[in-house]
């Protein structure tokens, strides 16, 4: 945020917030959500981070203008461009905003340069800038020297970021962002995501970014929105305080592989369930008296060992993921996951067979009631 914010200072070009407020969506007789508001600060990248079909596209078709609202209010910056109340609805052109798409949407009969440089012939910049502003955008998503390349003789990679400089050189005051590299290999995701974070910090070019994987999102957002399958939001905040302190089962479980683990406290100590099966965890505050409780914990967060202090379990399956090595383990009436580094299992004799007798200790677990659980499956 702060690069951004230096370049923003530099370049003196005014960036937009983006405001929606109490904003509804319905298809038919189907709401998509009812009362949304939500604020995009200046020069920031926000992600939208849900499953499937929870309305998150939408919401950026609704800032991009490519769709009305059934109510409520979107601002961008200090210019309202939708109210259903006041009867405004500005199209996309109007709105300086650049959009980037799932399917990179570049035209194949036209070069890198021709790409880039349309939106400049449309708006009508004169013949002596586009041109200049359309190298410099080149140049920042790193395509320089490619410029007379046709779209199939690029990479994947490539052509999203023709798409991104398309959008950039029009000089958006924010860019929307459509799951821009689900159709990417690994390793080029991995690469474009850093290549986008760095290009919003260079340019303070504000980003809404919209996607259902947990790890752009992390490694991309100075905050994030965490919705539910009925459009509702969560959690909002910074990826680190979302990660390491959810707000409900339903945002612990959708931030990565995680274990649940019904609990009973007798005598202020904690067992499985139904079960004599005694489980060593720290009572935070608040956790006290003879009820129920609910355990999360990631599958990183349990040690594996052999004839420590812990609770008795046994392996039941064994899978070797290359870097890591996922264990399910039986634990009285439950089944948990424990992933250990593929290496550290080797140098310490910590590599286990199905059917082997283990022990688990636990270091980290976030604690939930269990009606909030059940709740909010």
């Amino acid at each position: 945020m702060r690069y951004a914010q230096c370049a923003l200072r530099l370049s003196g070009r005014i960036m937009a917030e983006v405001k929606l407020e109490r904003v509804a969506k319905s298809y038919g007789k189907e709401p998509l959500f009812r009362d949304l508001s939500l604020t995009v600060r200046d020069g920031e990248c926000f992600t939208l981070l849900g499953p499937s079909g929870c309305g998150k596209t939408v919401i950026l078709r609704l800032i991009a203008g490519f769709e009305q609202p059934d109510s409520g209010e979107i601002s961008i910056g200090d210019r309202l461009v939708s109210s259903t109340t006041k009867k405004i609805h500005l199209p996309p052109e109007e709105r300086k905003i650049g959009v980037v798409f799932q399917d990179y949407a570049v035209w194949p009969h036209k070069t890198v340069f021709d790409n880039v440089i349309y939106p400049l012939r449309i708006q009508g910049v004169p013949k002596h800038e586009a041109p200049r502003r359309t190298e410099q955008v080149i140049e920042q998503v790193n395509l320089k020297g490619l410029e007379r390349r046709f779209p199939y003789q690029l990479s994947g990679g490539q052509q999203q970021r023709v798409a991104l400089a398309r959008a950039l050189v029009s000089k958006p005051e924010i860019m929307l962002l459509d799951e821009p590299l689900s159709n990417l290999d690994a390793n080029l995701r991995e690469e474009m995501r850093f290549e986008i974070k760095a290009l919003q910090e260079n340019t303070g070019v504000t980003i809404l970014y919209v996607t259902h994987d947990q790890e752009v999102a992390l490694a991309i957002s100075d905050r994030m929105a965490i919705m539910d399958r009925k459009g509702l939001i969560r959690q909002i905040g910074a990826p680190d305080e979302i990660y390491e302190n959810p707000s409900d089962t339903f945002v612990f479980k959708f931030m990565g592989l995680s274990n649940f683990l019904p609990l009973e406290l007798r005598d202020s100590r904690a067992f499985v369930r139904e079960t004599q099966m005694a489980i060593d965890v720290h009572l935070p505050e608040g956790v006290k008296g003879e009820r129920d409780w609910v355990i999360g914990c990631r599958p990183s967060d349990i040690d594996l060992s052999r004839g420590a202090t812990g609770a008795d379990a046994v392996v039941r399956k064994v899978v070797l993921l290359g870097a890591s090595i996922d264990y399910r383990i039986e634990l009285g009436n439950q089944e948990v996951r424990v992933q250990k580094d593929t290496r550290e299992a080797i140098a310490s004799g910590l590599l286990f067979s199905e059917g082997d007798p283990c022990v688990l200790k636990w270091n980290h677990v976030k604690w939930f009631e269990p009606q909030k659980f059940e709740r909010e499956d």
